[in-house]
């Protein structure tokens, strides 16, 4: 039993700590190859406190284990409004924008909401996954968007437009050849400016081994703590007798999500709790369109019934509570923090409750 727990926690720590040095790492090789900060911000920022969702989630989804996989996604976006949001408020008041209600704030909703729809036939299909994640493209193309053009429009509307319409293709190759010109003209500025000291060559390639190396083992750490953290996760499920999906909820969904924990609590000490709180939307929006479109894609995932009934309609009511808490004097308040801690408190109860019933 010790040794399982070691296990355990050995896993967490290489998947948490890989996944952190894996996104400098990654994102620093990147910007001296000279390659444009907005692709950068969508392939790496974009998702970076989110990787261990992504690689526990698609670990789980090889090994078989829906349960595991709704649970880490439905629990982590749950932990992260209620615990992590909550802890935000209570170090300091959050000062919150209308963009995180009118357009981040909606689209959480939405994906929560579509996702329940999903789920009403017990799986999440391909297909539907392929969906998850175009949104997710569509998502992250449009927050890059020029904000002048909805101005006095509904953001949610135009989101929405812009999805069905697939303007997402048009933006994407916009940016990626705006990407490419960034990166060549880079080049014919460092020919035309000469060849730099030989020492300078070698400091600059010696960073470049050092961040492949780091970016390597980093990588490593995150597939192997992945693994045994998610095969751990499974057997404590199996020796407690509980449901997989219980276990998602509860341990691998509070693992996982201590990179936005320890993100929001240092903006939140900083006094950049908006920045806190972007980051925890921003997040629960990829863990839907992005974590269960890609793990369903390896593998189409079951859903229990305890998620349809239960907790899937409680990871929505939470999103709701959150955006009236936005709303309010656009603050978050302490007594707000300490009602959404309070709120996860009594889903934890409710949820061994029903578990243990199950």
């Amino acid at each position: 039993m010790l040794s399982n727990v070691a296990i355990l926690l050995i896993g967490l720590i290489l998947l948490v700590k890989g996944s952190d040095f894996f996104v400098s790492s990654a994102s620093s090789i990147a910007k001296r190859f000279g390659i444009s900060e907005f692709i950068i911000g969508l392939t790496l920022v974009a998702i970076g406190t989110s990787i261990p969702e992504l690689a526990s989630s698609i670990a789980a989804s090889l090994s078989g284990s829906s349960g595991i996989v709704i649970g880490n996604v439905v629990g982590s976006n749950i932990a992260n409004i209620a615990l992590i949001v909550g802890c935000a408020a209570i170090i300091s008041v959050v000062k919150t924008e209308s963009d995180m209600l009118k357009r981040d704030g909606y689209i959480m909703v939405f994906a929560s909401t579509l996702f329940l729809l999903f789920a009403f036939d017990l799986e999440l299909s391909r297909a539907e996954a392929v969906i998850l994640i175009l949104f997710y493209v569509a998502y992250v193309f449009f927050l890059f968007e020029d904000k002048s053009k909805y101005e006095d429009k509904s953001y949610f509307r135009e989101f929405l437009h812009y999805f069905v319409k697939f303007k997402y293709v048009g933006s994407m190759n916009q940016r990626i050849k705006a990407g490419i010109n960034d990166y060549n003209s880079g080049k014919v500025k460092a020919t035309e400016s000469g060849d730099r000291k030989s020492k300078e060559k070698k400091k600059e390639l010696t960073g470049i081994y050092k961040d492949i190396l780091i970016l390597v083992v980093s990588g490593v750490a995150v597939i192997f703590g992945a693994k045994y953290f998610v095969a751990e996760a499974i057997f404590f499920a199996e020796l407690l007798q509980l449901p997989d999906t219980l276990i998602g909820v509860t341990l691998v969904a509070v693992g996982t999500s201590l990179p936005e924990l320890m993100v929001t609590i240092s903006a939140a000490r900083k006094g950049y709790g908006n920045i806190a709180i972007g980051n925890v939307i921003g997040s629960n929006i990829t863990n839907i369109f992005l974590v269960l479109g890609f793990s369903a894609l390896v593998f189409p995932l079951e859903i229990a019934a305890m998620s349809i009934m239960f907790t899937i309609p409680f990871m929505i009511m939470i999103s709701v509570v959150l955006l009236w808490f936005i709303n309010t004097h656009w603050e978050i308040r302490r007594i707000e923090g300490i009602a959404l801690i309070v709120l996860y408190v009594i889903f934890l109860i409710l949820l061994f409750t029903s578990g243990m019933a199950l």
